[in-house]
């Protein structure tokens, strides 16, 4: 058993004198009967810009301060202890900014076992302990309300979450131990997994209540002074804390395991085994089963040790500043005062990609939204989808019913296009076809404003020439959307020769309006994903196309961690638009992309795969089969698939950058993580080219020097 106490620190303590502390003020709140509560107040000092975090000098001195405490009640002197957060923010988790200096293994322990050490304080003070969970909570944030005796929680708190497993940890402050004893293993499940995979998907203040993690939930006016109240009521026994999420013996004996094993099958269909973090995230959710809170916290001692110290955490720490900085200062973005407002937006098209965009603008900018198509059946349908969807939010108690039919009256449809004369910004979703982009661009243009923005959502043809015909080129931008719309984070936002500051300074206000992350790029095939991905695909196809088999194919590229293998990521863009892609990019640069005859009649039989009932992928479907036999018989192995793959990749990005289609290969990274889901522990597509050799081997240079960490 660890002995906490008998262990030296200082190691980390040297490689912290900088850290922003965040530090733990007390003060008394007097309760009935002239009781008294202790209150900690965690406070870095700094504006809302900079959340709490809790790196090895804060988490002393909150040591400290619980000793004290813990001091304090054995005189008789507090009958509780609480801890909070400065305003709208509890904590946002570990202090990563020196995490990769661990020099060792043993450096990296210590700073599990200090989390461990100063949080497990919370639940031995002698007297009860609250957290009032009053903002933003996440990783250790979210740990120190899982060490109290109880926790409230206000309904408008920005998130909570344990986001480790994003990062390539795991919850190692008690997270993963205590959890799932708390709320049951399926809600630890979701939590710990399902959330952080899900593009980082945090808590809002309900479903924090209706888990179990938190025991009560107020509203903002008077969350702390409701919080002291409710904790008072406790302690003198008038208010009984049920928890009927708690797992009692037969979920550990019968459900336990079995939902373990189910979802580590669900994790291996869907990311693969090359990320470690999430596979020994499950296995500590596994052992938590047996509730023993001390061998426990020597588990995630040793897990979180062996992350930290390993190279796919250095890879994922790169991909996180991307998210967290290069994100939100844009490469090359102008002025963003010079930005104008969006008070109108129109939607050219009402299918499901346009209806989606609708969606995203109603919600985010709660500005009026108008819907066109061709004819009014049409129009009815998309804003049938768009109110249905505005309802399924409502049921799910996502928005309020006053929210809901402020949503709906923002949302119109027309067919005439006089109806968008004073739209401050339009964009199309109509069919990838040159001449009718330009065609509905014309007609729209002789209602709209001079001033008006024009923003087209096209994956592969030129934002210019779809502007050509225009008489103000100047204010159109691509704006390309990823699907799903809402969920997907990424923006390409292209800028043509033509596009002038204040449009494209308008676009990246927009996009960021929208909660998205906007890449800049320049006019160019496919601009960055696409372009990628049709390397990739072109590759997987090629291979088959000469003979390879297709078990061979989809899993040569199993070492890349890609959340589907090419053929799952060609049936889920559709095989036309998949067969489009690839011309395209044939047309642009023939002696580098590959044309599959194949693909275009395998667009026209409709399959390529053959899935079960649960639709998971059982081989090729027979009639795509019979469209591949038959060609050449060259097969690849997997070795060589991927080979060509990554010499590829390698080519095609060093020519991207050296055609200033990005500003760097960070905006390389940042795209492919954002809109293909490029593993956060891969480290970006770039650093794994050096990684593999495969940028020394194709141009005799590393886009990154010196080389970025992580597995190969």
């Amino acid at each position: 058993m660890t002995d906490y106490t008998q262990i030296d620190f200082s190691g980390l303590l040297k490689i912290s004198t900088d850290e922003v502390v965040t530090h733990s003020f007390v003060r008394d709140i007097p309760l009935s009967d002239d009781k008294t509560l202790a209150l900690i107040t965690l406070d870095n000092g700094r504006d809302h810009t900079r959340p709490n975090t809790l790196g090895p000098v804060t988490l002393t001195e909150l040591g400290q301060t619980l000793d004290q405490l813990t001091e304090r009640a054995s005189r008789g002197e507090i009958v509780a202890v609480a801890i909070t957060g400065k305003p709208f923010i509890l904590a946002a988790g570990a202090d990563l900014s020196k995490v990769t200096d661990l020099a060792d293994k043993e450096t990296a322990l210590r700073l599990g076992q200090l989390g461990h050490f100063t949080l497990g304080k919370l639940n031995t003070l002698g007297v009860p302990s609250f957290t009032f969970i009053n903002g933003l909570a996440l990783g250790g944030g979210t740990e120190i309300g899982l060490n109290t005796t109880y926790r409230t929680v206000d309904r408008s708190i920005a998130g909570l979450a344990l986001p480790e497993v994003f990062l390539g940890l795991i919850p190692g402050w008690g997270g993963a131990t205590l959890l799932p004893n708390l709320i049951g293993v399926e809600g630890a499940l979701q939590v710990v997994l399902s959330n952080p995979l899900k593009n980082n998907r945090m808590l809002k203040g309900q479903e924090v209540f209706d888990l179990g993690i938190a025991d009560a939930i107020f509203d903002s006016v008077n969350f702390l002074e409701d919080s002291i109240r409710w904790a008072d009521g406790v302690l003198t026994g008038d208010i009984t804390v049920k928890r009927p999420h708690e797992p009692g013996k037969v979920e550990r004996i019968a459900k336990w395991d079995t939902a373990v094993k189910i979802a580590r099958r669900q994790l291996e269909s869907r990311i693969g085994k090359v990320a470690a973090s999430p596979y020994l995230a499950l296995d500590l959710l596994k052992a938590a089963k047996d509730n023993d809170r001390i061998r426990g916290f020597e588990r995630e001692d040793t897990a979180l040790a062996t992350l930290i110290s390993g190279d796919q955490f250095h890879a994922s720490i790169y991909s996180f500043n991307l998210v967290q900085k290069r994100a939100k200062r844009p490469a090359g973005s102008p002025d963003p005062r010079i930005a104008r407002p969006i008070m109108k937006v129109g939607v050219i098209g009402a299918g499901l990609m346009a209806s989606q965009f609708a969606l995203l603008f109603v919600r985010r900018l709660r500005v009026p939204v108008v819907i066109t198509d061709l004819d009014q059946a049409r129009v009815d349908k998309g804003l049938a989808y768009i109110t249905s969807e505005i309802d399924k939010l409502s049921e799910r108690g996502r928005i309020s019913s006053d929210e809901t039919n402020r949503l709906k009256a923002l949302i119109s449809g027309t067919t005439e296009k006089s109806d968008f004369a004073d739209c401050d910004w339009v964009i199309e979703a109509v069919f990838e076809e040159l001449s009718i982009k330009q065609d509905v661009f014309a007609e729209i243009e002789q209602y709209i404003s001079p001033e008006a923005i024009l923003a087209t959502n096209t994956s592969s043809l030129s934002v210019e020439q779809i502007g050509a015909t225009l008489k103000h080129p100047e204010r159109l931008v691509g704006f390309h959307f990823f699907n799903p719309v809402a969920v997907m984070p990424l923006i390409e936002v292209v800028r043509t020769p033509r596009t002038n500051d204040e449009s494209l300074s308008t676009a990246m206000s927009t996009a960021k309006k929208l909660g998205k992350t906007a890449v800049i790029t320049r006019d160019t095939p496919g601009f960055v994903v696409n372009r990628i991905l049709a390397k990739l695909l072109g590759e997987a196809m090629h291979a088959l196309d000469n003979g390879t088999s297709f078990e061979v194919v989809n899993h040569a590229l199993d070492p890349l961690g890609l959340p589907m293998t090419p053929f799952e990521l060609l049936e889920l863009v559709g095989l036309t638009v998949g067969a489009h892609v690839l011309d395209t990019h044939h047309a642009a640069f023939p002696d580098r992309f590959y044309r599959s005859d194949n693909l275009h009649k395998l667009a026209e039989h409709g399959r390529l795969l053959d899935r079960d009932g649960a639709g998971k992928v059982k081989g090729i479907d027979r009639g795509a089969q019979k469209i591949i036999a038959g060609g050449p018989h060259h097969p690849l192995i997997g070795e060589e698939i991927l080979r060509r793959v990554q010499d590829g990749l390698a080519d095609e990005i060093h020519r991207m950058l050296e055609d200033d289609v990005v500003h760097g290969p960070e905006d390389i990274d940042l795209c492919m993580i954002l809109g293909a889901g490029w593993p956060f522990q891969m480290g970006g597509v770039t650093p794994y080219l050096d990684r593999t050799g495969a940028s020394e081997r194709v141009y005799g240079a590393m886009f990154h020097s010196p080389p970025i960490q992580g597995i190969r």
